[in-house]
């Protein structure tokens, strides 16, 4: 149950992951203005319906995957498997020139959550980011993505930053803002 790298072989299994989201709460954003002044508040509310979220491969992840593996790009492509195979699975690209490692993507398979193997990989990455002398480990959810923003969370990522027009111009009034997370080492 170690973390590997992720093969060409292993490619297509990555697809049958079951990466759906059930998520019973959100972050609300509101934003209010003083004058000169912008304020943020971020909150915990629970949606009126649970939300379920397919969250699959799209083609640009599946892109950057195809490039790390191949070695035609730099980043570090992890999975654990389970009876050979692929289970959970972690994409990251570093950002030389900024000392960061981008925490791209993590999913866990539904039937194989709460077992540990997504923070399996990702203290992988944060020691590959360590030993590498970045300064930090950087990643993005969406304010919708509550399983997401728990697990960051509880890595020590601390929010570092909102955007709110990622998606569309309308992403606060669809709850869909982006949410801007940071582990740094120092």
């Amino acid at each position: 149950m170690l973390p590997r790298p992720i093969t060409l072989d292993d490619v297509s299994a990555l697809f049958e992951i079951d990466g759906t989201v059930h998520s019973q709460s959100y972050l609300h954003v509101n934003r209010s203005e003083e004058e000169n002044t912008t304020i943020w508040r971020i909150e915990t509310r629970a949606r009126r319906d649970k939300a379920v979220d397919a969250n699959r491969i799209d083609d640009d992840l599946a892109f950057t995957v195809r490039q790390i593996v191949g070695g035609n790009d730099t980043g570090t492509a992890l999975c654990i498997e389970m009876d050979e195979i692929p289970v959970a699975a972690l994409i990251a690209q570093p950002r030389e020139g900024q000392g960061l490692m981008h925490l791209i993507d993590v999913r866990v398979d539904f039937d194989f959550r709460r077992q540990g193997l997504g923070t399996a990989l990702a203290y992988a990455l944060i020691g590959q980011a360590r030993d590498a002398e970045m300064r930090a480990v950087t990643a993005e959810t969406r304010t919708d993505n509550f399983p997401a923003i728990s697990f960051l969370k509880k890595l020590g990522f601390e929010p570092a930053g909102l955007d709110t027009h990622r998606l569309s111009n309308h992403d606060l009034v669809k709850e869909r803002a982006t949410l801007l997370w940071c582990l740094a080492f120092d």
